[in-house]
C-alpha cells in the first residue's frame, strides 16, 4: 500500500536492460516522464516503453536528456498518438538535433512496416511542441522545482535534479565524467541527495585510458589499410560520430601517407549534423572554443560528406563512418554485408551495442551471419570493439555516487547480469566506508516508493503562549514558529501529542506542502488582540501565504508590459512594477516574478496572468529580425556600419537579397570569420 506522501519511481523501460529509457516519477497528483525512447533490437509498438500502465492524461511533463533514439525516439508517439497532453522539455541542441535524427528515423521504420509508427506532420507537430532550456535554468512543474545540469554525454545532454519539499532526487540519463575532444564532462551536484537514478551501462567494466584507445583505433585502421582492405565504423549520425571525426582529421593531417585514403562520413544528415555542431561551439569545452577562434573545428579536409551507398564508388581502400550504430538496418548494414566475406576489410566497434542486435552479435565471432534478406553470409573481416562510449565506467560512476552521497541509489539502463554485479560492489565500498545506501535494481514496471519526511513550518505574528498548543502542532517557544509534526511526534516536553486529523488537514491546506516556509504580512495592532498573544485556536486565520511565481521567457520585457497593460483594464504602473488587481508583476529581474496574497480570487488572477505572459512567449519567438540580428552579433567581433541597405564590416560587404545574405569582398581571413557568423545566424531564422 503506498501513502500519499511517497515519492513512487517506476522504470516503463530501461528497468534490466538498455533501451526505451523511460522513468515515471508520481508525487501526490503530479507525474513526470524522464525520457521516452525505443529499443533498438524491436521495431514498432513492441519498441516502445510500457506505457499502458500509467495514465498518460495524468503526466504533467516529460523531460527529455538528450537526442539518443533509446532516450527520445517514441516522443512523437506520446504527444500526437496517446492522450498526453503535458508539456515537453529538453535543451536547446536537444531539440534542433532531435528532429533530423527523428525524420531520418522514421523514413527508415516505416519503409519496412505496413503502417506508419508515426508520421512526418506527428513529428513537425512533436518538435513544435518542446519547450527549449538551458542548463541551471529553473522549471516549475507544480509541486516538483526541475533544473537541469550537463551530462557531457552528447551535445545538449542534461541530467535533471528533481526537487519536491526539499528532497532531491537527481536522473543521470546516460552520462559521461570524462571531457574529451569536443565535450565538457558531467558536472557534480553541489549538495546531497536524497534519491539517485543512474544509469549502469558498463556494470564494473573499467575504460582503458583514452590515450590507449585512440591508439588502438587508428593503428587498427592503419593497418587494415596497408593490406588494402576498407573499415566500417558504425556509428550513430550524431554523438560519437563527431568525436571520431575530430580524431581521424588529426591523425591523417599528421600522416601524409594516408592522405590520398578517402574518409566518408555516410549519412544524409551529415552536412546538417555539421552544422548544428558548428552552431553550439559555445556550449563544448574550452579547447573546441580555442581552436574555433582561427578555426571551424568542424569543417573537414579530409573526410568526405557521402548522403547514400548509390553515391560511393568501390576504388579501393577507404574508411568508412555510417549509421546505424548497431548494424540493425540502414546504411551500415548494407556495407556491413557487402564486405563482411573480405578478410581484408575491418569493422571497428567504437560504442555500446545492445543485445539482439547484429553488433552484439558479430563480438562473439560468428563463422556466419543472417542478412537482411534472410541469406547466410560467411563472416571472414576483422571484427575489433574499441570504445568510445560517452558512458561513465565503474570507477568514474562509483565515484560520482559517493560525491552525491544519496540515501536510496536506483540503478537503470544496464543489462541485468552487469546491473547486478554494479549492485553488489557499490554495497561493498558503501559498507566499507560505513554508509547506509538502500541500493534498488527494479525491472520495467515495477514500482518502488520511497516515504518523503519533513516537517510544516509556518511563522506567526505576536507572541505564542505555550498553553495555547493545539494537538498535532508544536509551539517552538520563544521563536514565533508553529511547527507541525508527523504522527507519532513529540512535543517541546518531549511528550507524546494525539493528532487530530482535520487540523492537520487546515494546517496542510494552508501550507500548501510539507517544508515550504510562508512569510505573514504585519498587520495593524487593532486586527491583532489587545495584549498581541495569539490564541491558535481562534487565530488560525490569522496566517496568510504569499504566492511567488518565477517565469522565464525570452521575450523583451517591454512586450510583457505591454501586453499586460493593453490585456487588463485593472493594471496599473508602481513603482516600476505592474499591479493588476492585486498581484505584482515584478520585470526588473532576470525572470518575470508574480507575488500575491493566497485567496481564491487571487489565485485565480495570478493563473490567469501567467498564462498570459506564457502565451505571449510562445508567440512572440524573437523580437529582432534577421538582419537586426546579425548586426547586433557582427558587433562583438566587428566595427560594423550600414551602407545602402548592405552591411560592411571592416572591408567585408553583405548584402541582403531575397531573405539570403551574400559575403562579399575583403580580406579572405576575415571573410571566412563573417561567413561562418552568417550562415549560424541564417540557421536559427530557418
Amino acid at each position: 500500500m503506498f501513502l500519499d506522501e511517497d515519492i513512487k519511481i517506476t522504470p516503463l523501460g530501461a528497468g534490466n536492460e538498455v533501451g526505451r529509457s523511460c522513468i515515471h516519477i508520481a508525487y501526490k497528483e503530479t507525474s513526470i516522464l524522464l525520457d521516452c525512447g525505443v529499443h533498438p533490437a524491436y521495431t514498432g509498438l513492441s519498441s516502445l516503453p510500457f506505457i499502458d500502465k500509467i495514465d498518460l492524461s495524468k503526466v504533467s511533463a516529460i523531460l527529455i536528456t538528450h537526442f539518443h533514439l533509446d532516450h527520445a525516439g517514441g516522443l512523437p508517439f506520446f504527444t500526437e498518438k496517446t492522450n498526453f497532453r503535458g508539456k515537453v522539455y529538453a535543451t536547446h541542441p536537444t531539440k534542433v538535433i532531435l528532429k533530423y535524427l527523428l525524420n531520418d528515423y522514421i523514413r527508415i521504420i516505416n519503409a519496412s512496416s505496413d503502417t506508419d509508427f508515426y508520421t512526418e506532420r506527428d513529428l513537425k507537430s512533436c518538435i513544435d511542441k518542446i519547450i527549449p532550456i538551458d542548463y541551471h535554468q529553473e522549471i516549475d512543474i507544480h509541486k516538483f522545482k526541475i533544473t537541469p545540469l550537463n551530462a557531457g554525454h552528447v551535445l545538449g545532454a542534461a541530467m535533471f535534479i528533481l526537487e519536491i519539499n526539499k528532497t532531491k532526487i537527481l536522473y543521470t540519463g546516460d552520462f559521461s565524467r570524462e571531457e574529451d575532444r569536443h565535450l565538457k564532462s558531467a558536472e557534480l551536484p553541489s549538495f546531497p541527495l536524497n534519491i539517485l537514478i543512474t544509469e549502469s551501462t558498463y556494470g564494473v567494466q573499467c575504460h582503458l585510458p583514452r590515450c590507449d584507445r585512440e591508439q588502438r583505433f587508428t593503428s587498427t585502421i592503419h593497418n587494415t589499410i596497408k593490406r588494402n582492405g576498407k573499415v566500417l565504423l558504425p556509428v550513430f549520425a550524431l554523438g560519437r560520430a563527431q568525436e571520431l571525426l575530430l580524431i581521424l582529421e588529426e591523425y591523417w593531417n599528421n600522416t601524409p601517407s594516408l592522405q590520398y585514403i578517402p574518409i566518408y562520413y555516410a549519412s544524409a544528415l551529415a552536412k546538417k549534423c555539421l552544422t548544428v555542431y558548428q552552431t553550439y561551439i559555445h556550449m563544448m569545452n574550452d579547447k573546441i572554443k580555442i581552436q574555433a577562434l582561427t578555426k571551424n573545428p568542424f569543417i573537414f579536409k579530409h573526410i568526405h560528406n557521402l548522403k547514400g551507398i548509390e553515391h560511393y564508388e568501390d576504388k579501393g581502400p577507404c574508411v568508412m563512418m555510417a549509421s546505424p550504430g548497431m548494424l540493425q538496418s540502414g546504411l551500415s548494414r548494407e556495407l556491413f554485408e557487402m564486405w563482411c566475406e573480405d578478410s581484408n576489410n575491418h569493422t571497428i566497434i567504437p560504442g555500446y551495442c545492445v543485445q539482439g542486435t547484429l553488433a552484439k552479435e558479430i563480438l562473439t565471432e560468428p563463422e556466419e551471419i543472417d542478412s537482411i534478406k534472410g541469406s547466410k553470409l560467411k563472416l571472414r573481416m576483422g571484427v575489433s570493439y574499441i570504445s568510445f562510449s560517452a558512458h561513465v565506467d565503474f570507477i568514474q560512476n562509483a565515484e560520482f555516487i559517493e560525491h552525491c552521497s544519496p540515501q536510496h541509489l536506483f540503478l537503470v539502463h544496464g543489462e541485468f547480469t552487469e546491473m547486478s554485479r554494479l549492485k553488489s560492489a557499490l554495497a561493498h565500498r558503501a559498507a566499507q566506508r560505513n554508509v547506509e545506501m538502500q541500493i534498488y535494481t527494479p525491472k520495467n514496471c515495477e514500482t518502488t516508493a520511497i516515504q518523503i519526511t519533513g516537517e510544516r513550518t509556518v511563522k506567526i505574528v505576536g507572541e505564542v503562549k505555550e498553553e495555547s498548543i493545539i494537538e498535532g502542532i508544536i509551539i517552538a517557544s520563544g521563536r514565533g514558529e508553529v511547527r507541525i509534526v508527523k504522527r507519532g511526534g513529540e512535543s517541546i516536553e518531549n511528550k507524546r501529542i494525539n493528532m487530530l486529523e482535520n487540523k492537520i488537514t487546515e494546517i496542510t491546506e494552508i501550507t500548501e506542502t510539507n517544508q515550504i516556509t510562508n512569510e505573514m504580512k504585519d498587520k495593524p495592532t487593532n486586527e491583532i488582540s489587545e495584549n498581541k498573544s495569539i490564541n491558535l485556536k481562534d487565530k488560525i486565520s490569522e496566517i496568510k501565504v504569499i504566492q511567488r511565481v518565477i517565469i522565464t521567457t525570452n521575450i523583451n520585457n517591454s512586450v510583457i508590459k505591454s501586453t499586460l497593460l493593453d490585456f487588463f483594464s485593472n493594471s496599473y504602473v508602481k513603482d516600476k512594477n505592474i499591479w493588476i488587481g492585486d498581484i505584482k508583476v515584478n520585470l526588473e529581474e532576470e525572470s518575470i516574478i508574480l507575488e500575491w496574497n493566497s485567496n481564491y480570487i487571487n489565485d485565480v488572477m495570478g493563473s490567469t496572468v501567467g498564462r498570459v505572459i506564457e502565451d505571449v512567449s510562445k508567440k512572440i519567438t524573437c523580437c529582432l529580425g534577421k538582419e537586426e540580428a546579425l548586426i547586433k552579433v557582427l558587433r562583438n567581433y566587428f566595427y560594423v556600419e550600414q551602407n545602402d541597405g548592405d552591411i560592411l564590416c571592416q572591408g567585408v560587404r553583405i548584402c541582403l537579397r531575397n531573405g539570403s545574405f551574400s559575403v562579399e569582398n575583403g580580406e579572405e581571413r576575415i571573410r571566412e570569420k563573417v561567413r561562418g557568423i552568417v550562415e549560424r545566424v541564417g540557421f536559427i531564422y530557418e
